[in-house]
């Protein structure tokens, strides 16, 4: 972690020095604005990066000696057979066609996004996979 937070902390610095530059010889505040924007959230994110290192054991990363696969693991848990994410699919495509064609396809598609999503979270409380 020590590594991104001087990354973004370095990043930060440069986009200060674009948005000075960019700021004196275009004079368009929208894009100085954002500049300025995109130096404070990266400061804050290269901070915190930085900050949380002192915090936590040393990683692979910033071992100089490490080799790949000493940060290898388990990624997480991921369902194999879920059929939830193709019912938010719809459920979002038919918001999104809602747009186009009228705000009367959303009542549609609220009930879809709704079932996928209850029926997402609580996948593993109920029914033959229930104790995985």
């Amino acid at each position: 972690m020590k590594i991104q937070g001087k990354m973004f902390l370095w990043l930060s610095f440069f986009i200060l020095i674009m948005a000075v530059v960019y700021g004196v010889w275009s004079k368009e505040p929208v894009g100085t604005t954002a500049l300025f924007l995109a130096f404070g959230l990266s400061v804050m994110i290269g901070y915190y990066l930085a900050f949380t290192a002192k915090r936590v054991d040393e990683m692979a990363q910033d071992n100089l000696e490490a080799d790949v696969a000493d940060e290898a693991g388990e990624l997480g848990f991921f369902s194999p057979h879920s059929w939830q994410p193709l019912s938010l699919a719809i459920g979002g495509a038919f918001a999104f066609l809602g747009v186009v064609f009228g705000w009367w396809l959303m009542y549609f598609s609220a009930p879809i996004i709704l079932i996928g999503l209850w029926g997402w979270v609580y996948e593993y409380y109920r029914g033959e996979n229930q104790n995985q």
